[in-house]
């Protein structure tokens, strides 16, 4: 007999099987020998009383073995034979997509910019090491997209466009933890991951598909309003429709298409910080106990979201136990991202702290002389097309950080409480950030618009969250890869782009995606869109 436990327990109870049967026999009456298994659907932690509880849903196995997988497997046929489609990015979009073309017999053909998953970890290495950033090997670029390096979260609140569970499923079937498919926020870690996407990466190659890495993009290849491949700047062409996945920070994509008057838009985006404080605080606040977590919890998290201004100012990629990274994608900028590892261990929690941008918050941004005049930096272009308006905003943004933070990788920060007061902190506390810090007064230099709304956020969080406002937290310079600020325009129902036909613009990159499961989806989507092309 198979039955299914919706239960409300104490974190003592959760802790592993062994105390969950306890539990079961408890609440079913049933004795310990005739419960042979106890799986777990979905678990998710209750902080907002004094008493944390943990609500977990099971299935229960009476007398009853259960099925060897906990997951749902996909057979990869050979594809060697089949017809080519061409990838570009072999992120979370681009691995998705040439996955679910070998299900449905294409042949695909990916094409990534950076490294390999492995080599990449050594130029990302060298970023806090020697403060060199690769422009083509680095936390943006390279196999497994911004997600490899950066956390591996796989919480999305896009279900309604394709079944998170799939994906879930699939990385699961290619190594994750099989944790992913009940936790209430997934996560697989910045230490796991990479496994995962070399497995993903030899399913393709085994299937009869192909993988070039240090290949990058140069231009597409079209003929009569119709994309049929794409040449690489080492001189190549790949032929085929193409699924266009080159995710976030590919600005030379969008110049590409703004110079060949490929139709694109002006996306908006979040900019602010990355804000770090010691876990421990963020335990003791948010579990409502001195003593912090405990020995049953995990790593407590947060997320926060309010108005000012009319415009939204909110956390964003919640990282407990994690790490602050250096993010840029150029060597001529600084860009904070943050990470977890697998078991959320370190003596950090951070988080982004952004405020929503729209691109009509930037009507004159044609030049850095609109917000940053008194910044002494070389302008990235005099005159930019309107499509680009939010990229260069953040683009100048990026650079002005470099510049206050010593045109090294160190990092412009500030306490808390002294940003909120618009006074310099004389010191900063310890940072997971190791690159290295800068005191630097961030409500001086970043545009006020941003600056006025995080200081009324921060009030408000604190009025959720008392001691969340505190001087024990830092904020790191600047957070900006919050998600694309171009849209590559493609029609709702095909999926391609909306003038050339064979295009299929995919995941956060171009403009429809926010997050590793959404991209996924995403790739996905392109993948069947670009087979029924190819079928008729």
């Amino acid at each position: 007999m198979v039955k299914e436990l919706q239960l409300r327990i104490l974190p003592e109870e959760a802790v592993n099987e062994q105390s969950l049967r306890r539990v079961v026999c408890r609440e079913t009456g049933e004795n310990p020998e005739s419960v042979n298994a106890v799986r777990v659907l979905k678990r998710s932690i209750d902080a907002r009383q004094r008493t944390v509880f943990v609500n977990v849903t099971l299935r229960v196995f009476i007398r009853e073995e259960p099925a060897e997988d906990e997951y749902i497997t996909i057979e990869y046929k050979d594809v060697s034979d089949g017809k080519p489609v061409v990838v570009v990015g072999a992120g979370p979009a681009g691995l998705f997509a040439a996955l679910r073309l070998i299900e449905l017999g294409l042949r695909p053909v990916v094409i990534e910019r950076g490294k390999n998953v492995r080599d990449r970890k050594k130029d990302i290495a060298l970023i806090s090491r020697e403060h060199f950033v690769h422009p083509e090997s680095n936390y943006c670029f390279g196999e497994g997209g911004a997600g490899a390096y950066s956390d591996g979260k796989l919480y999305t609140r896009s279900k309604k466009r394709g079944s998170v569970d799939r994906i879930l499923n699939i990385f699961c079937q290619h190594g994750a933890s099989v944790s992913i498919l009940s936790d209430a926020h997934p996560h697989i870690g910045t230490d796991k991951l990479p496994r995962v996407i070399e497995n993903m990466r030899n399913r393709i190659l085994h299937s009869g598909g192909e993988v070039c890495f240090e290949t990058c993009m140069d231009s597409l290849i079209i003929r009569n309003d119709e994309v049929i491949g794409v040449h690489t700047r080492d001189g190549r062409a790949f032929m085929g429709p193409v699924i266009l996945a080159t995710g976030h920070s590919a600005r030379d994509v969008y110049r590409y298409f703004a110079s060949q008057h490929i139709a694109i838009e002006a996306k908006g985006i979040a900019a602010g910080v990355r804000l770090e404080h010691p876990q421990t605080l963020i335990d003791r606040i948010r579990y409502h106990s001195k003593d912090g977590r405990g020995k049953y919890l995990p790593a407590a998290e947060y997320g926060f979201v309010t108005q000012s201004a009319g415009r939204g100012v909110y956390s964003f990629c919640m990282c407990p136990g994690g790490f602050v990274v250096p993010a840029a994608s150029s060597p001529e900028e600084v860009v904070v991202n943050g990470m977890s590892p697998s078991n959320r261990g370190s003596q950090w929690a951070n988080a982004g702290m952004v405020v929503e941008i729209r691109p009509e918050d930037l009507p004159d941004m044609t030049g850095p002389a609109s917000f940053f005049s008194d910044q002494a930096l070389p302008a990235v272009s005099d005159r930019l097309p309107i499509p680009l308006s939010v990229m260069h905003f953040q683009e100048q943004l990026e650079r002005i950080c470099r510049f206050q933070g010593g045109m090294t990788q160190t990092a412009p920060a500030q306490r808390m409480v002294d940003f909120v007061q618009k006074r310099n902190s004389p010191d900063l506390p310890v940072s997971s950030y190791t690159p290295g810090l800068q005191a630097s007064p961030l409500h001086d230099w970043m545009p006020e618009f941003i600056t006025s709304r995080l200081r009324e956020g921060f009030r408000q969080f604190d009025k959720i969250s008392r001691g969340f406002l505190t001087n024990e937290a830092v904020m790191i310079g600047v957070e900006t890869r919050t998600s694309s600020p171009v849209r590559i325009l493609r029609d709702r129902e095909t999926m391609q782009h909306v003038t050339l036909k064979g295009l299929y613009p995919c995941g956060e990159g171009a403009g429809y995606a926010g997050g590793i499961v959404s991209a996924a989806i995403d790739g996905e989507l392109c993948a069947e869109q670009a087979a029924r092309l190819l079928r008729h």
